[in-house]
């Protein structure tokens, strides 16, 4: 599976084309806020947020909406520029989860949607890993979802998640809540900080 860097080096309009289907997706009345409503369900208001791999700024841009403090990280400038534009209230920084400690830590909950584990490399994983683990505050929790196929397959993920201190708290195959099995083709983890 390619990284995220390898994709934008290939097609440099890539991350242009990608923000305009989201956009388009919206304006035609698809629902697009499906992890948000999860991740908004599982905190308090006014609760602290990662955004971990936020691309334009969809998930975190509706849970401040919603009355959550966010902050948006991601490799991708053009994304980040696009999260910046269109939900100003939020703190979105350019950064890579693999070699960059992530800022603002204390995080109530993290949140990586839109298959970002896959696009990491696999050198990167466990570094990505830990600096979300640490950004987090002593029970916070990780809702990660991605597909199958992407490279990293669930229980290598689920493995190095405990390797780095990870508790697994739930397993789905889909941000709606279905029911997780071992022949999934997707799989969204919550996984915790211990207190």
């Amino acid at each position: 599976m390619p990284t995220w860097k390898e994709v934008t080096a290939a097609n440099p309009q890539h991350s242009h084309n990608y923000a305009q289907r989201w956009k388009m997706m919206q304006s035609q009345g698809k629902d697009i806020d499906g992890e948000a409503r999860l991740i908004d369900a599982m905190v308090p208001r006014g609760a602290k947020i990662l955004d971990a791999g936020c691309g334009t700024g969809r998930v975190g841009g509706e849970l401040a909406a919603r009355g959550h403090e966010v902050v948006g990280v991601d490799i991708d400038p053009i994304l980040i520029e696009h999260a910046q534009h269109d939900f100003p209230e939020s703190t979105w920084v350019v950064g890579d989860l693999s070699t960059d400690p992530i800022p603002h830590g204390g995080f109530d909950i993290a949140v990586s949607a839109g298959n970002v584990m896959g696009f990491l490399d696999p050198a990167g994983r466990e570094p990505a890993l830990r600096h979300i683990f640490e950004s987090l505050r002593p029970g916070g929790r990780f809702v990660v979802g991605y597909g199958a196929g992407r490279g990293w397959a669930f229980t290598d993920f689920l493995k190095l998640a405990a390797k780095v201190g990870f508790d697994q708290q739930f397993l789905s195959s889909a941000w709606d809540i279905q029911p997780f099995a071992e022949d999934s083709g997707f799989l969204v983890a919550v996984l915790a900080k211990p207190e």
